[in-house]
């Protein structure tokens, strides 16, 4: 089976194919078509066209965007299949991705019934009046990653949309063939022509090739602190949003109820083998419950099934490839060489990689100081809650941090402390919900993802003053 891309309204064919494994099998999936020069100039051409044409009212985008939801839920199983076949993510946790993605577009469908500007207070400039209004940005390019293949993309185009922007859209080619089925359902539910756009390639042509078009006034971007470095200096005073790196960290207090965190934080650690921004990466355990909290972990852990991830059993399906799972394996090694602990797991077969718990970890090893994006947790004791702070806050990310505690005044206290963009106070660093602001500090990126929060850098406050004499 062969998928065209979506430019301008229409479904076209192109010579250059990309082929898209399942990951499990290592069978053939789908090829998808990629776009080249010509394909790519055409749609941002044909979104500059439509954003100056077409008048596409909040009460349309609301319309739009409450049918796409409406047709996510009606469909939930077709595209979490899609989702565990290209991705490698177990069906279950596929399944609550569409249902989130649905969740998203009418969160973003409402906003897009909210947005309003601002009346000015006039208190020194006689015979004047102050306002603001809020208009759509221009032309977004979405450039997206493989692990949440559909939420993640809807977490762009839909607060574009929702603002009234065009949008062009790069998925990931590992998980391109569930972002184009969101385009036929998005084609479905009316939006109109040359407002959406996918276009399918590397990063090196296509996404260089849309970063360099100064016709595209925002690019929205989920990937590693390299790329996006490379985005912002490409692009200059444009605007971007970047959701870049991270190694997160969740606190075990002592005063916690240390049978609840353990058995969260061996399920949360390997979601997705690991392969999610907030992944817990780094766990901090208060020293006087340390012994308990690890025969609670590692027998939640022990029970994890690794496998396909089409068996509603599974709860570690394979890694994205065999290539990232090797690199996983010399992190691990080159941390075992240098004095690290391996608890359990370590082992790899082809992508599938066992859930692995490290201790006696330092703090220059790359599966601490870098982002594992793997099935990988490392274990730290702490004293004091002094140190524990300390120990999250030694990073060059910043996107969440888990604690679990009983302290009403820590609670309060450690938001202010901690270097993070989101406190998830107990539960793990691994919590979204896709109403809230989501985004990090330091290499962990800048601005918020969230449909009511996102538009607001997707939208141009302009002042307007009347002078009332004339």
């Amino acid at each position: 089976m062969k998928k065209k891309i979506f430019i301008d309204g229409k479904w076209i064919d192109t010579n250059s194919t990309y082929s898209i494994k399942n990951k499990f099998t290592n069978e053939l999936f789908v090829e998808v078509c990629e776009a080249g020069g010509k394909e790519v100039d055409l749609a941002v051409e044909s979104a500059v066209k439509a954003f100056r044409n077409y008048s596409f009212t909040p009460a349309h985008r609301y319309e739009v965007l409450a049918k796409v939801s409406k047709l996510l839920n009606e469909n939930i199983e077709e595209l979490a299949t899609t989702i565990a076949i290209e991705g490698g993510k177990p069906i279950t946790d596929a399944r609550v991705e569409v249902k989130r993605s649905a969740e998203t577009f009418l969160l973003a469908a409402e906003e897009a019934k909210k947005i309003t500007g601002t009346q000015i207070p006039n208190y020194n400039a006689t015979n004047r009046f102050f306002y603001t209004i809020k208009k759509p940005v221009g032309v977004v390019a979405a450039i997206t990653p493989f692990n949440f293949p559909m939420n993640l993309v809807v977490h762009k185009v839909a607060p574009a949309l929702a603002a009234g922007n065009p949008v062009i859209l790069k998925p990931s080619s590992n998980t391109s063939a569930v972002a184009l089925r969101l385009c036929e359902i998005l084609e479905q539910a009316g939006v109109p022509q040359g407002f959406l756009h996918c276009v399918i390639g590397g990063g090196r042509t296509v996404g260089q090739q849309l970063l360099e078009d100064s016709r595209i006034a925002h690019y929205t971007f989920t990937g590693s602190p390299g790329v996006g470095k490379h985005i912002q200096q490409t692009i200059g005073l444009r605007k971007a949003t970047l959701e870049l790196g991270s190694n997160s960290a969740t606190i075990v207090h002592g005063d916690c109820d240390v049978e609840k965190a353990a058995m969260k934080l061996a399920k949360m650690a390997f979601a997705h083998a690991g392969q999610i921004c907030i992944s817990v990466q780094r766990i901090f355990v208060q020293k006087s419950v340390e012994e308990r909290f690890m025969q609670l972990f590692l027998d939640g852990v022990s029970r994890l099934k690794l496998g396909d991830p089409l068996d509603v059993e599974t709860d570690v399906g394979p890694m994205i490839s065999e290539a990232e799972a090797v690199r996983i394996e010399e992190w691990i090694n080159e941390a075992k060489y240098s004095g690290a602990k391996v608890i359990t797991g370590g082992n790899r077969k082809r992508n599938l990689f066992e859930p692995t718990v490290i201790t006696n970890v330092t703090k220059d090893m790359k599966v601490v100081a870098e982002e594992v994006f793997a099935p990988v947790v490392s274990v730290t004791s702490y004293n004091a809650i002094e140190e524990a702070i300390d120990l999250v806050n030694d990073s060059k990310y910043g996107l969440q941090a888990g604690v679990y505690t009983r302290d009403m005044n820590l609670s309060f206290k450690l938001p202010h402390l901690l270097e993070v963009g989101g406190v998830i106070i107990n539960d793990t660093c691994c919590y979204r919900a896709d109403q809230m602001p989501y985004g990090g500090v330091k290499e962990s990126g800048n601005g918020k993802e969230g449909p009511a929060f996102a538009m607001q850098s997707l939208m141009e406050e302009v002042v307007v003053v009347i002078n009332l004499e004339e």
